[in-house]
């Protein structure tokens, strides 16, 4: 008879929870694009849902960062893609590069040295028209639209495709103007 006490793993070690989280994260994300693949066949069909699922995460997810960071309004684009870059460390423990803006500081680069969710990932040749982490696109587009900008996002470049890093452009287009929904005046 032994206690299990004495059977169990020893309390030495150290595990880094943000990193078992995030690869906890990648491992989950890649099980259901495979899913999604197998349910869409079209590989337009799955970037569409991908991207869709990523709006539907930064609609909800840029309350709690407003919450936590206490983030006041920002003046320009160029604040926005600060706190795109602070959202990326808070999630997903990752500081992606800003860089690469236009002439009219209205189009920026996120750039990764590493995809932070595509950690595990090789794709297969037949999988070359697929946008991968294209849920990263969708929650800056959903979160960025929550406080009244609407942008674009799109990956520029993909480690996943061979690249040297990913890099994710990010566009404003327009603000929104808040609007009462019909009948509702």
């Amino acid at each position: 008879f032994t206690s299990t006490r004495d059977m169990s793993r020893p309390t030495t070690r150290l595990t880094d929870t943000k990193k078992v989280s995030g690869e906890l994260f990648s491992l989950t994300y890649g099980a259901l694009v495979a899913q999604i693949v197998r349910d869409y066949k079209s590989m337009e069909d799955v970037n569409k849902q991908l991207e869709k699922m990523g709006y539907n995460v930064g609609v909800r997810l840029i309350e709690d960062f407003l919450a936590r960071t206490k983030e006041e309004k920002c003046s320009d684009f160029r604040q926005t893609s600060e706190k795109v870059q602070a959202g990326f460390k808070l999630y997903l423990n990752v500081s992606p590069t800003v860089t690469s803006w236009s002439a009219a500081s209205d189009e920026f680069s996120l750039v990764f040295e590493a995809n932070p969710i595509a950690e595990f990932v090789e794709l297969p040749d037949n999988f070359a028209d697929i946008n991968y982490s294209n849920i990263l696109c969708g929650a800056i587009r959903g979160a960025l639209e929550m406080v009244h900008l609407e942008v674009v996002a799109w990956f520029a470049q993909d480690s996943l495709k061979g690249d040297s890093v990913t890099e994710l452009r990010v566009k404003f287009i327009k603000r929104v103007e808040d609007s009462v929904p019909a009948g509702d005046d």
